[in-house]
């Protein structure tokens, strides 16, 4: 075992602040990482202020941070993949159980035995796993992946969750060239799924309230952006869609989406409503409409997402602040002040 640095909450009240932390040392397997990037996912806020305690109870302390890029520093005697040197990312899972159906299948975000890179049961220190506000990890390599060495790396962290999120529902539901692509709400979560779809080749019509944010969802890839209050607007394009993806996260009127979708379309939620959303049987039924749900994605599909990334020169739109300003930035988080998403510069943290 070895002392890391890390910025910790110790209750639900407390601010992040600076830590030590114990990691493992390396098994045959693992791969050591030096974190130069943590994205900060809404997710991060939730689980620090035990917001989710009914279905996912926070053990303090915790580090939060899903969203790793990083270099590898030492590797296990049995790593094929990586080696001192490479640049790597860890995302939302650091284990599974590996013999299940799902993970079988390559879909470990559907493992009813996963660990979590914060906040699960750790296995190796029989404590708690710690996330990527640190200055370093250790992680099995099958939950390792690879960067394109093009992406920038501030940009590419929020790919190992805002990205993967947005990416594998798309890629479920066949959004291809050709297809009519909607995208609720131009947030962290919106505006990947906005660069993602025009990537894929698809029409894309973002949803917004907001009229300020045309322009910017024009020059993230937008074909057309409908203001969803506007009666006429979202009239005109009823029963067109092929897919709709929903990234918000407060209470809306799902039907008047469930009414855009064509024949068999489908509108797939990414946004962690909390209350349950009233849904119109007859918005499905009549046109054989399906409303769906969307978690991240596995490991093979993460990669292939980071891939198509590099092939595409795609990245998050981040503002990039030290470690010192996590408990600003959570706060600016709540009211929706950054664009798109916060990447923590993990240098920073060598000035604690």
């Amino acid at each position: 075992m070895y002392s890391a640095k890390a910025y910790s909450a110790a209750s639900d009240t407390s601010p992040l602040a600076a830590s030590a932390i114990t990691r493992r040392d390396l098994t045959e397997h693992d791969v050591q990482i030096e974190i130069l990037f943590c994205g900060i996912c809404h997710s991060d806020l939730h689980s620090v202020r035990n917001e989710w305690s009914e279905f996912m109870p926070t053990v303090y302390p915790i580090v939060p941070g899903h969203e790793i890029i990083g270099r590898v520093t030492k590797v296990g005697s049995a790593v094929t993949k990586y080696k001192s040197g490479d640049l790597a990312a860890v995302g939302c899972l650091v284990d599974s159980d590996r013999t299940c159906p799902n993970c079988q299948a390559g879909l470990e975000q559907f493992c009813p035995n996963l660990t979590l890179t914060f906040n699960s049961p750790d296995k190796h220190l029989g404590s708690v796993t710690y996330g990527g506000y640190s200055d370093s990890i250790v992680v099995d390599e099958h939950f390792v992946l690879s960067v394109p060495s093009n992406l920038d790396l501030a940009g590419a962290a929020p790919l190992l969750c805002a990205g993967i999120t947005t990416y594998s529902p798309m890629r479920h539901w066949g959004v291809t060239k050709g297809k009519k692509v909607g995208v609720v709400g131009l947030g962290g979560l919106g505006h990947m799924g906005v660069k993602f779809a025009h990537a894929l080749g698809s029409h894309v019509v973002v949803f917004t309230t907001s009229p300020h944010k045309k322009e910017d969802a024009l020059r993230l890839g937008a074909d057309e952006v409908v203001i969803s209050r506007d009666t006429n607007a979202m009239q005109k394009h009823a029963g067109s869609f092929d897919f709709i993806l929903d990234a918000v996260s407060a209470e809306h009127d799902i039907n008047a989406y469930l009414n855009l979708l064509r024949l068999d379309g489908n509108l797939t939620l990414v946004g962690a409503v909390p209350k349950p959303l009233a849904v119109s049987a007859f918005g499905l039924i009549m046109g054989r409409r399906s409303l769906s749900g969307s978690n991240i994605g596995g490991i093979p599909e993460t990669q292939e997402m980071l891939d198509f990334c590099g092939e595409h020169n795609i990245t998050a739109d981040v503002e990039v602040i030290p470690i010192q300003k996590v408990n600003e930035a959570y706060e600016r988080l709540l009211t929706s002040d950054v664009k798109y998403r916060f990447t923590i510069d993990m240098a920073s943290l060598n000035s604690e």
